[in-house]
């Protein structure tokens, strides 16, 4: 991989800012950037024919993320985000009074909520798999979540790779027996797409839904997700809101929204694109050793505790000292206090008390802003 001074120019962060937070929001290359602007350009100098033109648009930039995710563009919809895709697939499964919907405690904040409102909403309940910290490994989360498994269980909403802790949730030996106990399978894939190699194949890669954010780690720009369908569920899903594309049937109508902002979608496949030209699994490995150097700083300087990490992640979570991050409001003081202090962005989390701390690396990043972060924050959590 070519040395980081090669990728100078390629973002436009602030300098004056080690920025080891990418798996939160990303960060968009300036080619991608060039692509979007003249998307909005051409827009603005005839809108009429420019949204009339939309849906052919829409469908082949649809099957070129399609190619680049290893399925048909049939299975897929463009969304804006994750949490729009969540929403729509709560709303497509039609619960009983009396069924459970699966989450796990490491799932993101914002979907479990919408799963709390649903249920709430059918008269299902939640039944939340508690996943120790250092749980060794996929087998032992798989062991955990099937034993959570009972007859009134219609569904599991499980992560790909966790938001909070880094940590492979819906492995597809998981999947595959959750499908045999009859649980409707909802994936949270929104770190997967350009951070792990994605061949969805067959039917949405085994799950009956899978939902994944291009914004983070496919270099595409913001509000750009996907929703991969099976077969069976197709006909069932239900849009959030309906508009002229709604006869069309899947994708139709879950992506039409009117007068919406789809340039992020149409410059999603030059996200795609850079990735590949600069060799996606060189990018991958790239980041995993380098934010593995990173949480090596972060223990051996800053004393923070070790989790099981996913080989090769590009993020990487931390256990923090107990009583540091505890609750939200604490775990936004210690953000802004790093911000604010050691001139870092990163993610933090509370958790049972203490705190995960999760660090990020792209191509932006250098060691010695995580050598310059272990070195502040252990004087930063001593004070």
């Amino acid at each position: 991989m070519k040395c980081h001074t090669a990728f100078e120019g390629l973002f436009t962060l602030d300098p004056a800012v080690a920025h080891l937070n990418h798996g939160s929001y990303g960060a968009v290359p300036v080619p991608v950037q060039r692509r979007q602007a003249e998307l909005r350009a051409e827009q603005e100098q005839d809108p009429d024919g420019f949204f009339l033109g939309l849906p052919d648009r829409i469908a082949t930039a649809r099957a070129q993320v399609a190619a680049a995710l290893g399925t048909a563009p049939d299975r897929l919809a463009l969304l804006t985000n994750v949490t729009e895709g969540i929403a729509v697939v709560l709303e497509s499964i039609p619960f009983a009074p009396g069924e459970e919907i699966l989450v796990t405690d490491h799932g993101y904040g914002a979907v479990t909520r919408a799963v709390e409102r649903r249920a709430v909403e059918a008269g299902a309940r939640v039944r939340t798999v508690r996943l120790p910290l250092r749980l060794p490994g996929p087998a032992e989360v798989a062991e955990r979540v099937l034993a959570a498994v009972g007859e009134r269980t219609r569904a599991a909403v499980l992560d790909l790779i966790s938001s909070p802790t880094a940590r492979r949730i819906a492995g597809p030996g998981l999947l595959a027996a959750l499908a045999a106990r009859g649980v409707v399978t909802v994936v949270d894939a929104a770190h997967a797409p350009g951070l792990l190699p994605v061949d969805l194949g067959g039917e949405a890669g085994g799950a009956d839904f899978w939902v994944g954010n291009l914004h983070k780690w496919a270099f595409a720009p913001r509000a750009s997700a996907v929703l991969a369908v099976d077969g069976r569920r197709r006909g069932a899903v239900r849009p959030l809101m309906l508009s002229w594309e709604h006869d069309r049937g899947f994708p139709g109508r879950v992506e039409w929204r009117g007068t919406c902002d789809y340039t992020p979608w149409l410059a999603a496949p030059a996200g795609f694109a850079l990735l590949a030209e600069l060799g996606a699994e060189e990018v991958r490995e790239h980041n995993g050793a380098l934010a593995g150097q990173g949480a090596a700083e972060l223990v051996g300087s800053a004393g923070l505790g070790e989790l099981p990490a996913e080989p090769g992640l590009a993020m990487r979570a931390l256990r923090l000292p107990p009583g540091t991050a505890g609750t939200e409001d604490q775990a936004r003081a210690l953000m802004a206090a790093v911000h604010r202090r050691l001139g870092a962005r990163i993610a933090v989390r509370p958790w049972d008390g203490g705190g995960v701390l999760r660090i990020s690396a792209q191509l932006y990043n250098r060691p010695e802003e995580y050598r310059a972060l272990a070195a502040g924050l252990g004087d930063l959590l001593a004070g």
